[in-house]
């Protein structure tokens, strides 16, 4: 009989001109449009450094692309939104609000700790996580907050690593400590005078100057008073590259030493020449030990790493990584989970403490080279240890 019925539906089909019913194909997942910002100055005296780590955000979002995540039962294609804060806290104010009410999910960035610290007042209200790949002043983790990370280290790490070289490796004798009364410049100034002093190397001089200043010959003819054979400044190549140049003008022969904020090749340019055997520091491995997939893809893309693009694109793929870990693009959901993300980046083993600090950061310290910041020693637990790519 089960024979009679198929015949009979299959004369019917014929008959009809039809086709059988075939089964239907399964539904795509739901695509949902998920925005990652980067945040940081892209006009200004540092505009090269805020351009870099934008391009670092770039390229993880790409990548990320390229993996076709499904989460939450939904295909995620991510978007970069970009806001110039100008390396002004007021700018990363208005920035950080008007990315809130634009729904990102994350937020990488800010550069600059004077930014990032009052922005990330305003994310943590609107529970969304920031992630800076720059900011190393320790007050960015210590208020508590359960939306706020770094992928570098902090000032309270950096600077005892660069007070241990210039008093083991340089020998000074006599340290004079500028900073440009910035929470990033202050901030890095006084732990580094905190640990040449521990150290027994006499500070002779302590001067302040601002971010905006481009006139440094009162405080340099000071220092040359009290004869200080290094000068240490907590501040950014804009102003460090020019207060090379006016030493050299003024007859001061003092080495020069700065923090991350100056540590990039455009200081050789910036002083005029002056920078020639300056040492600095960075809050993180040098671009040298990026991965290779990364420095390749990279510069294919963007060309040249200038400094701190690896540990912004490591901030992207962290957002990325808590995404999948909750199986939701929910800043509510996923900002949590940043806790527990553990993944191999483009700078390394990434996770966070219990603050959203960079768990095992290390520091490098490098020496002006040929025009080139050259890194020639790693800091990792108190101890310096020569760099070897």
């Amino acid at each position: 009989m089960r024979w009679l019925l198929a015949a009979a539906l299959a004369a019917c089909v014929a008959a009809c001109g039809g086709e059988a019913p075939q089964p239907k194909a399964k539904a795509e997942a739901p695509e949902v449009v998920v925005k990652i910002a980067h945040a940081g100055p892209l006009t200004g005296s540092i505009a090269h450094q805020g351009k870099d780590d934008e391009n670092g955000v770039a390229l993880a979002v790409i990548q990320a692309n390229a993996q076709k995540l499904v989460i939450g039962g939904q295909r995620v294609r991510f978007v970069m939104a970009s806001e110039d804060d100008q390396a002004d806290p007021k700018i990363g104010t208005l920035v950080a609000q008007k990315l809130v009410d634009a729904k990102v999910a994350a937020v990488i960035g800010h550069l600059n700790s004077g930014v990032s610290i009052p922005a990330s007042d305003i994310y943590d209200r609107a529970g969304i996580p920031m992630i800076s790949g720059a900011a190393t002043n320790p007050l960015l983790t210590e208020r508590g907050m359960k939306t706020v990370f770094r992928t570098v280290g902090r000032d309270d790490q950096q600077g005892p690593a660069i007070a241990l070289y210039i008093a083991k490796q340089m020998k000074a004798r006599k340290v004079a400590i500028v900073d440009d009364k910035t929470a990033y410049g202050e901030g890095i100034a006084v732990e580094v005078e905190k640990a040449l002093r521990a150290a027994g190397v006499p500070v002779v001089a302590r001067e302040r100057t601002t971010d905006k200043e481009t006139d440094f010959k009162s405080i340099l003819t000071r220092i040359k008073s009290k004869d200080a054979d290094l000068v240490f400044h907590g501040g950014m190549d804009a102003t460090g590259g020019p207060m090379m140049k006016q030493a050299r003008e003024l007859g001061i022969k003092a080495r020069f030493a700065m923090g991350d904020g100056a540590c990039d090749d455009e200081i050789h340019a910036l002083s005029g020449g002056a920078a020639e055997g300056m040492v600095c520091s960075q809050a993180g491995l040098p671009r040298e030990a990026a991965s290779p997939e990364f420095i390749a893809a990279f510069r294919e893309k963007f060309g040249e790493i200038r400094q701190y693009a690896p540990f912004f694109y490591d901030g992207a793929m962290a957002a990325v990584e808590a995404m999948k870990r909750a199986d939701s693009t929910d800043p509510a959901k996923f900002a949590p989970a940043l806790f527990k993300v553990s993944f191999k980046g483009a700078t390394g083993t990434v996770q966070f403490d219990a603050k959203g600090d960079r768990r095992n950061a290390e520091m490098t310290i490098f020496v002006v080279r040929d025009g080139r910041i050259t890194p020639v020693a790693i800091v990792r637990d108190g101890a310096l240890l020569d760099f070897r790519p």
